[in-house]
């Protein structure tokens, strides 16, 4: 999460999706909202994910622009992973364990506060050190990964973040280091971002 998540906050639906029921509960839902009136269309639907109405795909709006192409990558493995264990499970008829909604309200705004340095929630609300909660996430996830031949390339990126830290971190010491040209010089590519 990102402390972009939270100013988006600032719209009428945003945040952490509700659970659903399934894709009948999802379209009635939004149906009603937009026919509220307070929002003009679907696309001003600004959960952390929701279904793209152009696409087949699911969208993740929780992180920012990643400045390293290898990011975005790791976040766009990881969301595949996510999706396609999601789909395993509820094939397999596992129990959908349902997150309480202000479990994951915290637990985004701690995560978009402190970044991964400090602790992370897991998803009974328990912290654990940052790396702990990623490398329990890897590994829940970790046979869509296989699958997709995605195990390696992820898992070393996840590594080389909670070791290096993360784009926000760079941010932060470029302009410390070398005031607002440093930044500018780590998001045009002109500087290293390790």
């Amino acid at each position: 999460a990102s402390w972009r998540t939270l100013v988006f906050g600032r719209w009428p639906v945003s945040g952490p999706p509700p659970h659903f029921e399934g894709l009948a509960d999802y379209e009635r839902r939004l149906e009603a909202l937009v026919a509220t009136g307070v929002i003009a269309d679907r696309g001003q639907f600004y959960w952390q994910a929701r279904l793209s109405d152009r696409y087949p795909t699911v969208e993740v709006r929780c992180p920012d622009v990643q400045i390293r192409a290898d990011d975005a990558v790791m976040f766009a493995g990881i969301v595949r992973a996510l999706v396609a264990t999601a789909i395993a499970e509820e094939k397999a008829g596992a129990r959908l364990s349902v997150t309480p909604p202000e479990l994951l309200q915290l637990a985004n705004w701690h995560a978009a506060r402190h970044g991964l340095n400090g602790t992370l929630l897991d998803p009974l609300g328990r912290p654990h050190s940052s790396g702990d909660v990623l490398y329990a996430l890897l590994d829940h996830i970790t046979p869509a990964l296989e699958e997709a031949g995605d195990l390696r390339a992820v898992s070393a990126l996840v590594h080389r973040l909670l070791q290096n830290g993360t784009a926000a971190d760079s941010q932060r010491h470029a302009l410390a280091e070398g005031g607002l040209p440093g930044l500018i010089d780590l998001l045009t590519g002109a500087a290293p971002s390790d």
